[in-house]
């Protein structure tokens, strides 16, 4: 089962940006909670415990609003871009034994073989599970794992009870060959030949010119 953290929530009445401001001033977070036909609730939450509580990806909580319990999932978690700062939440309420659609993180174990790269095309997969038992994420192994290798949503083992709503035929992992140093700058340059580019020569490019001409003029002046 989810582990559930209890928050004790004050409803407010006071609502735009201006009152938001002043909520957070008070190490408090705005947020909403909505669901199952009901009008939404406007709500302030305590800003440290809601804080630690929504480390955790698809975060269930059990909201305390005038001394009634209410089961809600953080649905939507705004924060600030520069500052460790969350600006407001939206809340969806839940019901034991619901089934919730929600995104789960995938989380890769082992080491691919030696010489490839390991392409995460897609970090979460969405599915759909009882909001009492939503997974932290979803495991899979690339022990060993060969180039070519590609790992699709079908492939991924879920959780019990759990139901893939990605599409099965969705790239999750892509193994591929490792590319060298010089594979790399033969590419550049073949793209850039193919599209006119001419390269300027670089200081070391032109030192190297100057030297090794220097070294044939020498040797043709020793033969003479």
């Amino acid at each position: 089962m989810s582990d559930v953290t209890k928050l004790v929530a004050e409803q407010r009445t006071q609502f735009g940006k201006g009152a938001a401001r002043k909520i957070r001033r008070d190490a408090k977070i705005p947020a909403v909670m909505y669901g199952h036909g009901t009008a939404p609730v406007h709500i302030a939450l305590p800003g440290h415990e809601t804080m630690l509580a929504l480390k955790q990806t698809n975060a269930l909580l059990t909201l305390v609003i005038d001394g009634k319990e209410h089961l809600a999932l953080a649905k939507d978690v705004q924060r600030d871009p520069i500052k460790p700062v969350i600006e407001h939440v939206d809340l969806v309420v839940v019901r034991k034994g619901e089934k919730v659609t929600v995104e789960v993180p995938v989380h890769l174990e082992g080491d691919a073989a030696p010489e490839t790269v390991v392409t995460t095309v897609m970090g979460t997969v969405e599915l759909e599970v009882e909001a009492t038992h939503i997974p932290e994420n979803v495991t899979h192994s690339i022990e060993g794992a060969p180039v070519g290798t590609q790992v699709l949503a079908s492939d991924l083992q879920l959780p019990t009870g759990a139901t893939l709503v990605t599409d099965p035929e969705a790239l999750v992992v892509n193994v591929t060959q490792q590319v060298t140093a010089e594979e790399l700058e033969a590419d550049l340059e073949e793209a850039e030949a193919e599209a006119g580019i001419e390269r300027e020569e670089s200081d070391e490019d032109a030192a190297a010119g100057e030297s090794a001409e220097g070294d044939a003029e020498a040797k043709d002046s020793d033969e003479s």
